[in-house]
C-alpha cells in the first residue's frame, strides 16, 4: 500500500473523530438543493432578496477566513464559486457550539463537501454571499486538493503538469474551472451537430462496437475474442460498412457519434479510443457534402462563439462559407514542386527520396502519395479547406469520379494543418467495391497490416441496391481541439489513455 503523507494521515485521524461524535461524513439522504453559486451572485439584488431568503447550496470548501466565532468560508459548486459567512450562534443556537468550535473549525478541511442553508446578502465590501443558518457535512475529503491561489487576477501555483492533469482529471477539473469549460463545449459541439442532421430529417442510429471485420477504413485493428462464440472480434475501427447496410435497407439520412479504435500510434492528435460523428445521406454526392459542411461547421463555430472566427493559438481560422478547394495533386504540386498525376508506384518512391520522406518496402501507390501530402503539404492549410479528387487507390470505398480519369469524389477538410472530416460519394456498385476489397487483400499479403478486409455481407448488401450516396466522417475530438483552442487531444478528453501509473 502507499505510504500515507502527513496531511492524509491527519485528515484520517478527523475523519474518526467525527465518527465518534456521531456524525456521517458520507451520509446517504438527499440534499436539498435549490440555487446555484453563479444564479445568486447573477440574480441577487435589493430587489429581488425575498427570493433568496431560503437559498440551499452545496460545494467544496476551498478556503476559509477565521475570524473567531465567524468565518468566511468559499465553497465551490458545479457551475462556479460563493462566499459564505458562517456565524457560531447561528449555526449552533443553543448552548453546545460543538458543531462550530470543534467541527467546523478542526474537523473540517479545504476540498470537504458541505452542504449550507441560509439565505443571500451583501457584505460591507461589496460581495454577494450566503448567510448560513444551518451547514451540513456531505463528504469528507481525504486527500488534500493542490492549492491554486489567485490574487488580482493573477494565478499562482497553478497545476500544468500533464501526468497529473490527465491521470486525475477529477482533480484537474476541480482546481482549474477553465478545463470545465472546455467539455462544456465539446457537448455543445456535439449537440449541435445533432440539432442540426435532425433538422434535416435524419435519424441519430447505433451500430456494433464489435465487429466480425474491422472494415470501413485503412487502419490496424484491436483484437479480442468471443467465447461463447468461439470467434475473433474486433473493436471498430470504423462504422461506415453498417451505416450504409441501413441506407440499403430504406433509410434517407442516418448518422451516429461513435467511439472507434485504432491499435496504432499515440500523439497530440491521436489517441486509440476517439469519437467520430459519421453521417449518410441518400440521393447525395460529395458536392452537396461539401456545402452541407460548410453550413454545419459555420453554425458549430457561431454557436460557440458568437462569431464564424475562431481564435486558435496565434491564427484567426474563419469558418465562413465558402471554404477553399484544391485537388490532392494541385496541393502536391503546389507544395513539392512535383506533379505526380500520371505516376506509378516506382516513379513515387524516387520522389519520396527526393523530399527525404523514408517509407516502408511494403508501401503501395496509395499510401506513398498519403505520405508525400501528410508530411508536406497538409500543414499548409491554416483556413478551412477542402482536399478534393483522390486517386482511386487511396479510397477503396468511394465512386470513381465521373469526368476525371484515375480519380475518386473525395474530400477532406483541413483546418489549421489538420484533417477534421474526410467524405465521399460512396461507392455503390458491388463489382466495382468487390474489385477494391480484392486490391486491398494484394496490399495485406505485401505486408500492408492496415489494408482492409474484405466484408462479403456489406458486398451482398450492395448487391440489393444501394441508392447515390455521400457519406461523411467528422473527427469530435480534433473539432474540439479546434472550436476550444486545445493544443491537445489529451486536452479534449476526460480521460486520455496513458501507461500504466508507476506504484511507489
Amino acid at each position: 500500500m502507499t505510504q500515507l503523507s502527513e496531511q492524509e494521515i491527519i485528515r484520517r485521524e478527523k475523519l474518526e473523530e467525527l465518527h465518534k461524535l456521531g456524525i456521517d461524513p458520507y451520509p446517504a439522504a438527499e440534499y436539498p438543493v435549490n440555487d446555484t453559486s453563479v444564479n445568486i451572485k447573477t440574480n441577487y439584488s435589493e430587489a429581488t432578496k425575498e427570493q433568496f431568503q431560503e437559498v440551499c447550496l452545496a460545494g467544496r470548501i476551498m478556503s476559509v477566513r477565521d475570524m473567531g466565532k465567524a468565518a468566511f468560508a468559499v465553497i465551490q459548486d458545479s457551475v462556479g464559486r460563493i462566499q459564505v459567512y458562517i456565524r457560531r450562534d447561528d449555526i449552533c443556537p443553543g448552548e453546545d457550539k460543538t458543531l462550530y468550535d470543534v467541527v467546523f473549525k478542526k474537523l473540517l478541511d479545504i476540498s470537504d463537501i458541505i452542504g449550507v442553508k441560509g439565505y443571500a446578502f451583501i457584505t460591507k465590501t461589496g460581495e454577494t454571499s450566503v448567510h448560513a443558518k444551518e451547514i451540513t457535512i456531505l463528504s469528507k475529503s481525504l486527500r488534500p486538493l493542490p492549492v491554486v491561489k489567485a490574487k488580482e487576477g493573477e494565478v499562482f501555483d497553478e497545476v500544468t503538469d500533464p501526468e497529473f492533469k490527465y491521470r486525475q482529471r477529477y482533480v484537474d477539473l476541480v482546481i482549474n474551472p477553465e478545463v470545465k469549460e472546455v467539455f462544456i463545449k465539446r457537448t455543445k459541439i456535439m449537440q449541435t451537430i445533432r440539432d442540426f442532421y435532425n433538422n434535416l430529417g435524419y435519424l441519430e442510429v447505433e451500430t456494433p462496437i464489435l465487429q466480425p471485420i474491422p472494415g470501413g477504413a485503412t487502419a490496424r485493428p484491436f483484437t479480442t475474442h468471443h467465447n461463447a462464440l468461439d470467434i475473433p472480434l474486433y473493436l471498430r475501427i470504423a462504422n461506415e460498412l453498417y451505416l450504409k447496410r441501413l441506407i440499403v435497407g430504406g433509410f434517407e439520412g442516418v448518422y451516429e457519434f461513435a467511439k472507434d479504435f485504432r491499435n496504432e500510434g499515440m500523439d497530440r492528435t491521436h489517441n486509440p479510443e476517439f469519437t467520430v460523428m459519421e453521417m449518410y445521406a441518400a440521393y447525395k454526392d460529395y458536392e452537396w457534402m461539401m456545402r452541407t459542411t460548410e453550413a454545419l461547421l459555420e453554425k458549430v463555430a457561431i454557436t460557440l462563439h458568437g462569431t464564424t472566427v475562431v481564435q486558435v493559438g496565434d491564427q484567426s481560422i474563419d469558418f465562413k462559407a465558402p471554404f477553399r478547394r484544391v485537388s490532392m495533386y494541385d496541393a502536391i504540386k503546389e507544395h513539392t514542386g512535383f506533379d505526380i498525376a500520371n505516376m506509378e508506384e516506382a516513379a513515387l518512391r524516387e520522389v519520396c527520396e527526393q523530399l527525404g520522406i523514408h517509407v516502408d518496402a511494403k508501401f503501395g501507390k496509395a499510401k506513398l502519395i498519403d505520405e508525400i501530402f501528410g508530411e508536406k503539404c497538409e500543414g499548409h492549410y491554416i483556413q478551412p479547406t477542402f482536399i478534393t479528387d483522390y486517386p482511386v487507390e487511396m479510397s477503396p470505398l468511394t465512386k470513381k469520379h465521373r469526368s476525371k480519369a484515375g480519380l475518386v469524389e473525395r474530400f477532406e477538410l483541413m483546418a489549421n494543418g489538420k484533417e477534421i472530416a474526410n467524405a465521399y460519394s460512396e461507392l455503390n456498385d458491388p463489382i466495382d467495391q468487390r474489385e477494391r476489397f480484392e486490391e486491398q487483400v494484394k496490399l495485406m499479403e505485401r505486408g500492408d497490416d492496415e489494408a482492409m478486409y474484405i466484408d462479403y455481407d456489406f458486398l451482398r448488401a450492395l448487391e440489393y441496391g444501394m441508392p447515390p450516396t455521400s457519406g461523411i466522417g467528422i473527427g469530435i475530438d480534433r473539432l474540439t481541439m479546434l472550436m476550444t483552442n486545445q493544443p491537445s487531444i489529451q486536452d479534449v478528453l476526460f480521460f486520455p489513455q496513458m501507461k500504466p501509473e508507476q506504484k511507489v
